[in-house]
This record gives structure tokens, C-alpha cells and sequence, in this order.
């Protein structure tokens, strides 16, 4: 496994840049934060040494041609549009400060961590713009607020420093899963374009042999040794419990998964071929549930229940 400077160099140096700042790492003060102080590390790449996209430009799929079917997307169907995030860009910038009919979402990824992720930028009573603080907690990336410059841990969808610490974002479902697929069911679906206003090989992955590897880069306060560190899962979390569903067990079935969480009736159907899942809820709705490694989701959320085929 690669030590964790060497990691943060060759970050460094696929990215560009360096530096830190007054205070906390890359400048954020981490007095009084939900989540130890010593558990957050420097990722490489400082504040915005990774630079969200906030303009985002988007394309017809008839555009979108650099596209193959089997390369990987964010899909998101919201307010009545379909848009694929490319995550052969989002490895280079891992925000999105969109908007759909006049409302801020913010779409995320930590390549490190598989996971995908998207909220409503309102929170506190007012509208979010986000940027990547440099910083990770449990290897998960950690956003933070341009107007109060609150961390943000992505996966536990809520602010753990600074003066918006404890406040929670709404998630907005999203499926992770191949161009292909997307745009089988979203014909009309509109594509992040690679015009982003930054300088970056989007035919390049920064983190080339990482999903297919034993190591985690950076420390994490919790380790199973039940599924392969990189085992893709599908984390479900309803009403304070939680769920994995990793897809070695999806793919031993015939058909989907009817279970239940915290009282609640879900389906989880899962696409061999595209190697996505989804939870839908008893009426059918998408629910908000995030395909990560299993080292991730474990490390976050330790009690987790996790659904073993038959």
C-alpha cells in the first residue's frame, strides 16, 4: 500500500499546486468540530487545488459523442430533467454547483471513497456554494461552504465544523451506473460537457488501478475484513439505521431484493451489466442511497446490518 505522503505527492502531482494556511489545515479552523480533529488529513491538493465546476455547460447525448456506453455517470432526474455527470470529470473536480428550474444542487464524488452523492444546496435557512476543502475524514472528501467556510463531510451529509457544524443537507437520489443504461432510460438526458473552464485530460484518470487495488490511501477509523476493501455496496440509511447491500450478494439473485429498513418496505434491483443498484421505496420513489466501497460505508457507519443472499 502506498504511504500516505507518497499518495498526497502524486495527487499533488496530477492536480497541481500546493500550499496550506493560517489556522486549521488549508486554513479551516477545526475548534470544537463533530468529528476528531486528528481523524481529518490533507488530502494533497489544498483548498480549490481541486476546483469545482460552478458553471456548469451541458450538452445534447447526441453531443456527448467522446461518451462509450460502458463509461461511468451520475445520473440525476430532478424537477423534471434528466443530466449525466461523466465521472471521467468528476474525478478531476468532484463538485457540481448546478441548479435545476432555479434551485442549487450540488453534486458530489470522492474517487477515493466510489461514492457519488448529491443534496439540495439550501440549508440554514439560505443557498450553499460549495468547494473542495483539500481535506478527508474516513478517506471521504470534505466539502466546504463558501459562505461560512463549514467542513462538510460528504458521506454523512452534514456540516462537522465551523458555524453551521451539526446542520444537516436534504439528499437528493441519484443513480451511479453506465452511459449506457442512463441513456437507455433517459433518452433526453442532457450531459455535462467537458467545456468546464479548466484546463484538465478528461481522457485521463488521476486514479488509474485504484478500484481494483487492496490499499486505502488514507487512515480510517474502521476496518472488516468481510468483503474486499473496493467491494462496491449499496448504502442505504432510513430513520438513524443502516443497510449494505454489496454486490457480490445482488449478483447470486434472479430478481430484486424486497426487504425492509427501520419499518419501511424497500426494493433494492440491481444491474449486473452495469453494475449499479437502486433502492426504491413502497410506492416505487427513488430513494437517496449511495453505491460506495465497502471500507467506506463501514468505516461511517459501524452498525451497520448488511444483506447476506440466500
Amino acid at each position: 500500500m502506498l504511504s500516505r505522503t507518497l499518495t498526497a505527492l502524486l495527487l499533488l502531482s496530477a492536480f497541481g499546486g500546493a500550499g496550506g494556511g493560517e489556522g486549521g489545515p488549508s486554513g479551516f479552523e477545526l475548534a470544537g468540530a463533530l468529528i476528531p480533529a486528528e481523524s481529518i488529513h490533507a488530502g494533497g491538493p489544498p483548498r480549490d487545488g481541486i476546483p469545482a465546476i460552478d458553471n456548469p455547460r451541458f450538452v445534447s447525448a447526441a453531443q456527448a459523442g467522446w461518451l462509450r456506453d460502458s463509461d461511468r455517470v451520475l445520473g440525476l432526474e430532478y424537477d423534471g430533467e434528466a443530466r449525466a455527470y461523466p465521472v471521467a470529470i468528476l474525478n478531476w473536480h468532484e463538485i457540481v454547483n448546478d441548479r435545476f428550474g432555479g434551485e442549487g444542487v450540488v453534486v458530489t464524488f470522492c474517487p477515493l471513497c466510489g461514492t457519488g452523492m448529491a443534496f439540495s444546496a439550501r440549508a440554514a435557512g439560505r443557498e450553499l456554494g460549495f468547494g473542495v476543502s483539500g481535506l478527508l475524514y474516513n478517506s471521504d472528501m470534505l466539502l466546504y461552504d463558501r459562505g461560512t467556510e463549514s467542513l462538510w463531510s460528504q458521506i454523512l451529509g452534514r456540516a462537522v465544523s465551523g458555524p453551521l457544524a451539526g446542520t444537516r443537507l436534504e439528499p437528493v437520489p441519484l443513480v451511479h451506473t453506465t452511459w449506457g443504461a442512463w441513456r437507455a432510460v433517459h433518452p433526453g438526458s442532457r450531459v455535462l460537457s467537458r467545456e468546464t473552464g479548466h484546463e484538465r485530460d478528461y481522457g485521463r484518470d488521476p486514479y488509474a488501478g485504484y478500484a481494483d487495488s487492496d490499499g486505502v490511501w488514507f487512515p480510517v477509523t474502521r476496518r472488516d475484513p468481510r468483503y474486499h476493501p473496493k467491494e462496491p455496496v449499496l448504502g442505504l440509511a432510513l430513520d438513524g439505521r443502516h443497510k449494505a447491500y454489496p454486490f457480490t450478494e445482488l449478483a447470486r439473485l434472479d430478481g430484486p431484493v424486497r426487504d425492509t429498513l427501520a419499518g419501511q418496505p424497500v426494493e433494492v434491483r440491481f444491474d449486473a451489466l452495469a453494475r449499479s443498484a437502486v433502492a426504491t421505496d413502497g410506492d416505487g420513489g427513488l430513494l437517496p442511497a449511495v453505491t460506495a466501497y465497502w471500507f467506506a460505508w463501514i468505516a461511517f457507519h459501524p452498525d451497520t446490518e448488511v444483506f447476506t443472499a440466500p
